[in-house]
């Protein structure tokens, strides 16, 4: 369930003052993160950064309570079925190893080995997103997890939640990171985690028991982008935190891309200043993959051959956009009960889906 080097750098990431690259400065002018509780204080005072009241906290991470408290915290990780990793553990994300601020240890509910997956998919977007947002998201990620991606997103509502939906809509694997400690969620939250672990899995860089709060989110977001080898975003406002994850995940190096909308609505501005910043404009689920050079199959429901023009001409209409019945029908020069029954046979074959408001796209 842990590894010793998963203990040491435990220790070190309950130090109060010992942030990612404090940790890594002390690791590197020692050798290893178990050298480190080995050096006499002056040793610690050498270090850039260190000062009298680091050494302190330092010492005090030695103590027989700081160790009987870091065994309560294993033991309580163990009774809940819940893995603590580090980057020295071979199970530790690969896209980590290359990012300065990564934590010193996961906690991690599920399957380890979809953090090992080289196809790792960020999506992300509004909380308050659209229904259109929300359908696109879940659409797009249960179609890449049938292409074998493993799609990562927030567990916040609106677009992640679609995300994840997708996932489970597609019972393949998915990855949620958490702005808080895993047990820490409400009801609804944990019995989310709970199905997501049962084929991907649920991280947090939190103890169990933490709480959200505000600053630990921007955190959250760095390690979507850090484990994620690209990252789309669905909606997003220019003030969104998923313009902070697309920008760092930019930074380190990652492919993002970013699905457009209406100039007229606030909700897809953030999305069109990261096409404008750089980012690849996505329209299609198949056209990312294609994108990355991760190979897509064949899309569901587009092998169904339209059995009149009409019905051609329906699935031409809803491939370009979700539309009203009333619209639909005027398109198509028919009435809305004679159309009735046309969308109704498509429904029924999986072609089309109809959407609350009487409004239908294709499935």
């Amino acid at each position: 369930m842990i590894s010793q080097s998963a203990i040491d750098y435990l220790r070190l990431s309950l130090v109060s003052g010992v942030g990612a690259y404090t940790a890594q400065r002390l690791i590197e002018s020692f050798g290893s993160v178990d050298s480190i509780w080995k050096q006499p204080t002056q040793a610690w005072l050498d270090i850039e950064g260190v000062g009298p009241k680091l050494v302190s906290a330092l010492s005090a991470a030695t103590s027989p309570q700081t160790t009987r408290d870091l065994e309560s915290l294993v033991q309580t990780c163990k009774q809940e079925n819940i893995h603590i990793i580090c980057q020295d553990d071979d199970v530790w994300p690969q896209g980590l190893h290359s990012c300065a601020d990564a934590p010193m240890v996961l906690y991690v509910r599920g399957d380890l080995a979809s953090l090992q997956s080289q196809k790792i998919l960020a999506m992300v977007g509004a909380r308050k997103a659209s229904a259109e947002g929300r359908l696109i998201a879940r659409r797009w990620s249960a179609y890449c997890s049938q292409q074998e991606v493993v799609v990562i997103s927030g567990m916040a509502p609106g677009i992640d939640s679609a995300a994840h939906g997708g996932t489970l809509d597609a019972e393949s694997a998915g990855i949620a990171v958490l702005g808080y400690g895993l047990l820490a969620g409400s009801a609804q939250q944990i019995r989310q985690m709970d199905a997501l672990a049962e084929k991907g899995c649920v991280l947090s860089e939190y103890a169990p028991h933490t709480v959200a709060k505000a600053g630990y989110f921007p955190q959250r977001n760095r390690l979507i982008a850090g484990i994620a080898q690209a990252l789309v975003v669905i909606e997003g406002g220019l003030k969104s935190g998923s313009l902070i994850t697309a920008r760092q995940a930019a930074q380190y190096g990652r492919d993002v891309f970013a699905v457009p909308g209406s100039v007229l609505n606030d909700i897809h501005a953030g999305c069109h200043q990261l096409i404008q910043d750089g980012a690849i404009l996505a329209t299609d689920a198949s056209d990312v993959l294609q994108q990355l050079a991760w190979e897509a199959g064949e899309a569901k429901g587009s092998s169904y051959q339209p059995t009149s023009d009409i019905e051609a001409k329906i699935i031409g209409l809803l491939g370009r956009q979700i539309m009203h019945v009333d619209s639909l029908a005027e398109d198509c020069g028919l009435t809305v009960h004679a159309l009735s029954s046309i969308l109704l046979r498509l429904e029924l074959q999986g072609v089309i889906e109809k959407l609350p408001g009487s409004r239908y796209t294709l499935y």
